[in-house]
C-alpha cells in the first residue's frame, strides 16, 4: 500500500537525529566493545546469594530508575533469572515514587489512546478514563456488588495507557519511515533501550468499602460515561510495566496487582474459594473456570473471577510445576523472595501491591541483529512454552484485571498443558494487524501497530476489527 504523506525528507532526518540522541541518552556512556558479566543491582551479600531487593531502592521516595543500557546487568551474554525480577520491581517502584501530589508515571509519562494519540485533559484532570474493554477479548470486567455492601453496586474497571518520550519519538520516526517507504513494512527495526509502555487498571473508589480504601492508591480522573465526562475518585488495581533493556528488544513484560482482589486457583483440589467477599470474587467457592471465560455479553459465571496460575507459573493437576522451557521452581522462588523483600521494606500504600511475574525471551549470546531476526522469524510462535522454546519467566502470565478472560483458551483445566499455555506473546508478536501479514519486532507493541494503521486512514473501529480478527484466529488455533 503506497500512502503518500506530506512529510519532507528534512523533517524525517530531523526526527531521526532526535531519535538517535534519545537512544544515546538512554544507554550508559561507558564504552564497551564486548558484553560484560552481569552486574549486581547492589554489591551486597544478600543480592549475590538470593533474589532480593536492594537497600538502595528505599525509602520509596528515593528509588532510582534501574540501569538498562551499557554496563547494566543485561549487558552480558549470560543472564540470570533474577535480574529480570529485580528490574521489574525497581522499575515499578520508580514509576510509583511520589512526586508532588502524584507519582512519577502520572507526571512524567504521556497518556495515549490505543492508537498512540495523546489523551487531552478533561475537566482539569490529566488522567482520563473511557476504555473498558479487556485485552484480546470483548470482555468487560465488573466488580462484585457485594464487596462494598453499603451500596451493593457493581462498577466497571477502566484502563489507561502511558508511554515515555523515548518510545514516542521512536514510534513517530518508524511510523513516518514506513509510510514514506524509507523502510519496508517487513523490517527488523527495534525500539531503543528505555522505551516504556504502561497499562493501568482503575475502578471508582465507590466500589471499595470505606474501611479498605486506605489500602489502595487513589487519585482523581475524568471518566467518560453516559456520553459525558465527570470527575471521580478512582483506585489503582493493576499495572503492566513493559520496557526495553539492552539485548531484549522484545520488551520485558512485567505485571503488578493489588494483593486482595480475588483468590488463586487451587491446583491441589481443583477449586477456588474465599471466606469473604472480594473485589471481583464473591464469597464462596467454584469448581469450574467459568468465572474467567467470557461468553456472549458476560462471563459464564458471575463474580467468580480468579487467578488461574499463581505468579503466572504453570502447574499440573496435583500442584506440581509443569515442565516447560523455564526452569522451576527457580523462577517461582525468585518472585516470591523479591516480593517478600520489597514488602518488608516498603512503608507506603504500595506495600499492598505485589509483582505477579514477568515474561521475556532467551537472547543470551545473540547479536542485536540476531535478536531482532529471531523475534521477527518466530512471529506468534515466540509465545511457545514447551521444553526447548525460548520464552522465559512466568509462562502463563496474565494480569487479573486486564486479561481476566484470556488466561486460557481451554474450556476445562484438564485440557491445559505446556503446548497451549497463554502469555503476552500469544498476541504481542512480530506479525502486524493488517492483512499483508508484515512482520517486525516493532509490532510487538499493539499501540504502535494501531498508530501505524490509523495513520494510513483507518478508523479506530477498523483497527479494532483487525485486532479482533487476529485474536479470533489465534483463539481458534489454540482451542
Amino acid at each position: 500500500m503506497n500512502t503518500k504523506f506530506t512529510y519532507p525528507v528534512s523533517y524525517l532526518l530531523a526526527i531521526f537525529s532526535l531519535f538517535l540522541i534519545v537512544i544515546s541518552c538512554n544507554t550508559n556512556k561507558k564504552e564497551k566493545t564486548d558484553p560484560q558479566p552481569p552486574v549486581a543491582y547492589e554489591n551486597t551479600k544478600e543480592n549475590k546469594d538470593d533474589c532480593n531487593c536492594s537497600s538502595s531502592w528505599f525509602p520509596h521516595a528515593q528509588t532510582p530508575p534501574p540501569e538498562e543500557g551499557k554496563g547494566s546487568p543485561f549487558d552480558t551474554t549470560s543472564t540470570t533469572n533474577c535480574i529480570f525480577q529485580q528490574w521489574a520491581w525497581q522499575k515499578f517502584l520508580w514509576l510509583t515514587k511520589p512526586e508532588g501530589k502524584k507519582t512519577v508515571f502520572e507526571n512524567k509519562l504521556i497518556q495515549v489512546s490505543s492508537l498512540m494519540i495523546p489523551v487531552q485533559p478533561q475537566l482539569g484532570q490529566s488522567l482520563v478514563l473511557g476504555d473498558i474493554h479487556q485485552a484480546g477479548s470483548s470482555g468487560i470486567l465488573k466488580t462484585n456488588s457485594q464487596f462494598n455492601s453499603s451500596i451493593q453496586k457493581s462498577d466497571t474497571v477502566y484502563y489507561s495507557i502511558h508511554i515515555d518520550d523515548t518510545l514516542k519519538i521512536a514510534a513517530d520516526y518508524f511510523k513516518n519511515a514506513i509510510l514514506e517507504e524509507i523502510i519496508p513494512r517487513n523490517n527488523s527495526e527495534t525500539f531503543p533501550v528505555g522505551s516504556l509502555e504502561l497499562k493501568v487498571s482503575w475502578v471508582k473508589t465507590s466500589a471499595i468499602p470505606a474501611d479498605k480504601l486506605s489500602e489502595y492508591y487513589q487519585t482523581k480522573a475524568a471518566i467518560y460515561e453516559n456520553n459525558k465526562y465527570t470527575v471521580q475518585d478512582v483506585a489503582l488495581l493493576g499495572m503492566h510495566v513493559v520496557g526495553v533493556v539492552i539485548n531484549h528488544p522484545e520488551f520485558i513484560w512485567a505485571t503488578f496487582e493489588h494483593n486482595d482482589m480475588a483468590p488463586n486457583y487451587d491446583w491441589k483440589t481443583n477449586t477456588v474459594s474465599s471466606t469473604d467477599e472480594k473485589l471481583i470474587f464473591g464469597k464462596g467457592n467454584t469448581s469450574s473456570i467459568n468465572g474467567i471465560i467470557w461468553s456472549g455479553n458476560q462471563p459464564k459465571e458471575l463474580n467468580k473471577a480468579f487467578t488461574l496460575f499463581e505468579l503466572g507459573v504453570p502447574r499440573t493437576q496435583g500442584n506440581d510445576f509443569m515442565e516447560t522451557s523455564q526452569k522451576e521452581p527457580e523462577n517461582y522462588d525468585n518472585i516470591t523472595k523479591i516480593n517478600s523483600c520489597v514488602h518488608s521494606k516498603l512503608e507506603d500504600i504500595w506495600k499492598n501491591y505485589f509483582y505477579n511475574g514477568g515474561l521475556w525471551i532467551n537472547t543470551d549470546g545473540l547479536s542485536p541483529k540476531k535478536q531482532a531476526d529471531t523475534i521477527r522469524n518466530l512471529a506468534d510462535t515466540i509465545s511457545h512454552a514447551t521444553k526447548g522454546s525460548i520464552a522465559r519467566g512466568s509462562l502463563n502470565l496474565a494480569n487479573l484485571t486486564m486479561e481476566t478472560y484470556t488466561q486460557t483458551f481451554q474450556s476445562d483445566v484438564h485440557k491445559i498443558n505446556a503446548g497451549n499455555l497463554v502469555n503476552c506473546f500469544v498476541c504481542h508478536n512480530s506479525e502486524n494487524f493488517n492483512e499483508d501479514n508484515a512482520k517486525s519486532p516493532l509490532y510487538l507493541s499493539h499501540i504502535f501497530n494501531g498508530y501505524l494503521e490509523h495513520s494510513t486512514g483507518k478508523t479506530l473501529e477498523e483497527v479494532n476489527t483487525l485486532k479482533t480478527k487476529e485474536f479470533n484466529e489465534l483463539f481458534i488455533q489454540k482451542e
